[in-house]
């Protein structure tokens, strides 16, 4: 996002300089002095353009990013920020879409293979100069277990952006959204969104079911509470395979009942969003069709109702 012309930046690194050379220029030799306005909009201009956000990102080629910083969220969850070229580069993702992550890794029978897979970055193009990647490392796991190796100042190779689904401010009334485990990323970059879009007029409501485990499991669940807190527009359901004592959520598996009780009716201006393991997103999709949701495709594009990320 292009800062205000009138952020610090601007005035330290363009209008102060181009200032002292034009008013140096009329008292050391007056007649000068249209040259150096001049030669100040041309370095003001270029100076400008520089500061100007650039995508980084291509579709048809991977490129190197360098790990800056690794965070370590639980065994198995950490979260990994990488450098972009420059403080003002993004990445150039459209809200809702992900990238690809690629890595030639050695296989079981001796030989080496290029593995591709899909990841959502949890920050966006609104925080210039990086992008983080929450990650859970699984035993069986290619992609995520290469990045759990990963030291800092070592590179992925990535390309994008890539998926059927763009998030444009008021698309819908209300969302309705289940999510499971590291399925919370694209719903997170949705819902960040729709809380940055406020000021400029998005009413857009989210009703979001959050599964998991165990308690532990909850990945960023202070990012969701917070979000929680800040707009009345958002609630989270927690949803539990395994609580504790005391638990007040969901327990079990995400039923129809829940989805009854806790998101939007089926509707033209209400869509379904779906994310999580396989099997649970397949269930879900024959649950959400028995409630009277429009049937779900096997790969879905962008007007569908419920959609699987």
């Amino acid at each position: 996002m292009a800062d205000s012309l009138l952020a610090r930046k601007y005035f330290d690194g363009i209008y102060i300089p181009s200032g002292l050379l034009v008013v140096g220029t009329l008292i050391v030799k007056k007649e000068w002095a249209p040259y150096a306005v001049l030669i100040a909009l041309l370095l003001g201009s270029i100076k400008f353009y520089n500061n100007l956000p650039k995508k980084v990102l291509r579709p048809d080629a991977f490129q190197e990013f360098e790990l800056k910083e690794k965070t370590v969220v639980s065994h198995n969850v950490a979260i990994y920020r990488f450098a972009l070229p420059k403080p003002t580069s993004i990445l150039g993702l459209p809200i809702g879409q992900h990238i690809s992550i690629g890595a030639v890794l050695p296989q079981p029978d001796g030989t080496s293979k290029e593995i591709v897979r899909s990841y959502t970055p949890i920050s966006g193009d609104h925080q210039p100069g990086y992008f983080d990647l929450l990650i859970k490392s699984y035993p069986t796991g290619n992609i995520s277990r290469h990045m759990a190796s990963l030291a800092v100042g070592q590179s992925i190779r990535i390309k994008g952006p890539k998926g059927a689904f763009v998030y444009t401010p008021n698309m819908v009334r209300h969302f309705g959204m289940i999510a499971g485990g590291t399925g919370i990323t694209p719903m997170l970059q949705v819902v960040r969104a729709i809380v940055r879009g406020r000021a400029a007029g998005d009413a857009t409501r989210v009703d979001l079911i959050f599964a998991n485990v165990t308690p532990q499991d909850i990945l960023l669940k202070e990012d969701l509470d917070a979000l929680v807190a800040e707009d009345k527009g958002i609630r989270v359901h927690y949803v539990l395979d395994k609580p504790p004592a005391g638990w007040t959520g969901g327990v079990g598996y995400v039923t129809a009942e829940m989805i009854t009780k806790w998101l939007p009716k089926p509707a033209d201006d209400v869509k379904l969003l779906l994310c999580g393991p396989p099997p649970m997103v397949s269930g879900l999709k024959k649950t959400a069709e028995s409630l009277g949701f429009k049937k779900a495709r096997p790969v879905s594009k962008l007007e569908d109702q419920v959609f699987a990320f």
